[in-house]
């Protein structure tokens, strides 16, 4: 069994936007979730995108648990208009306390 490279996880707060950032050391390119903020309590997931260098990495699962922890901590929720957060939040059904259908 193969060990996946670590991913580190940022966010970039770009005002009434912002993004999450997934790097693995090594990689140049860098994969990112979208999202556009609503509120104080409600933002909307728009985009996930992971190039091919970091796919079958697991960086799209983890900028999207990025996402989730960031909202739990925060106290808001997410509307997740990105179809790979939509079908991700149908698998994780722990995740409906920040999740907004």
């Amino acid at each position: 069994m193969t060990d996946k490279p670590a991913v580190q996880t940022s966010y970039e707060d770009e005002g009434h936007k912002g993004r999450f950032v997934a790097r693995i050391d090594g990689i140049d390119e860098e994969g990112e979730l979208t999202i556009s903020k609503v509120s104080d309590v409600l933002v909307i997931a728009d985009h996930t995108f992971a190039p091919d260098a970091l796919r079958g990495t697991g960086a799209a699962l983890a900028l999207v648990n990025a996402l989730i922890t960031d909202a739990r901590a925060k106290g808001y929720r997410v509307v997740p208009l990105c179809p790979y957060v939509r079908a991700q939040s149908k698998k994780h059904p722990e995740w409906s306390d920040v999740i907004q259908n």
